[in-house]
């Protein structure tokens, strides 16, 4: 295995270099800004390139040295990718909240982790309990697993963090700076990347561009854990347990948050009434442009999800989506 390669193609076609609304943007951003088209920030991608590659290889080195990765976003959009991630990679993630001391008071977090491990062992053998024991057990266990579940077999501190949206994340970016730990974190236009070891400047929001930068670092964790195994002379072919290897999974199609400055009227596409503009905004789509950028499995997911049966390619929205956005922009 190699480290993962990418291109600027995949990025743009992933939406990385929307940024925010030119209103909401951090001066100390504006380094890696390359412009603005229809008041929305568009990021450098020249820089994003090589400022990802580096991050990449810093995850890969941490992994291949022993080292534990911990993956970080919060975020409802990001909650899925970045825990799919981390199971593949054989790292550990937090995607639910952020406890306050999860790092800098590890000790309090480990008791946790040991009533969660204690709740585990009672519900697997749960004979001689009640029905109403077992569900207060069960609701308890649930609680913590949500929190902790992801970190409850890291055993320590992690030598590395990756993080997603540092304005929401801001407690884990203090915590990581005071125990020095490295940060390779995701800055989006209204970001601040200063105290950030390895910024990227990315989109934070759009589904498409999390899911690929989740699918990047869990290959490079992947490449770290084979030239790891590779130094130590353990020869992997012969090895009774396979090491994982990123397999495709099936592509779930996730939107933006919220539009970016006004919606655009998603009605103008032919085919598409209030009922399914609706739908459509409950999905994280709000513009041309998200539309206009669908690939051959995001357009079946998106299709899938809203169950339009086959109606997005059929009336062609894509190429009536791509003829919107170039009327905007002209």
């Amino acid at each position: 295995m190699t480290a993962p390669q990418f291109n600027m193609r995949q990025l743009l076609e992933a939406g990385v270099h929307f940024g925010h609304q030119a209103h909401r943007w951090n001066p100390k951003m504006a380094s890696f800004i390359y412009g603005a088209r229809n008041n929305i920030h568009i990021l450098d991608l020249t820089q994003t390139v090589p400022m990802l590659h580096q991050a990449l290889n810093k995850v890969s080195d941490t992994v291949a040295s022993g080292g534990r990765v911990l993956f970080v976003a919060t975020k409802r959009q990001a909650s899925d990718a970045i825990a799919d991630a981390a199971k593949r990679s054989a790292q550990y993630y937090i995607n639910h909240r952020w406890l306050g001391g999860t790092l800098t008071n590890w000790k309090t977090i480990s008791t946790s982790i040991r009533r969660l491990r204690q709740l585990d062992d009672i519900l697997a053998d749960p004979q001689g309990r009640t029905k109403k024991e077992v569900l207060n057990i069960q609701r308890e266990r649930d609680k913590l697993n949500q929190a902790l579940g992801g970190i409850k077999d890291m055993g320590g501190v992690p030598d590395l963090l990756f993080v997603i949206d540092t304005n929401k994340e801001g407690i884990a970016i203090k915590e990581a700076r005071k125990l020095g730990i490295p940060i390779v974190a995701i800055v989006d236009t209204n970001c601040d990347p200063d105290g950030i070891d390895f910024p990227v400047p990315g989109n934070d929001d759009a589904g498409r561009a999390i899911t690929l930068y989740c699918d990047l670092v869990a290959r490079a964790a992947l490449d770290g854990i084979e030239r790891g195994q590779g130094a130590s002379g353990i020869d992997v072919g012969a090895a009774v347990d396979a090491p994982a290897e990123s397999l495709p999974d099936t592509v779930t199609f996730k939107g933006i948050e919220g539009p970016r400055g006004e919606a655009d009227d998603l009605k103008r596409i032919k085919g598409v009434n209030e009922k399914i503009e609706q739908k459509l905004n409950d999905a994280g789509v709000f513009h041309f442009w998200q539309i206009a950028d669908l690939d051959a499995d995001n357009l079946a997911a998106l299709d899938r999800q809203l169950k339009l049966k086959g109606q997005i390619g059929e009336e062609n929205w894509v190429a009536q989506a791509k003829k919107l956005v170039e009327a905007s922009a002209a």
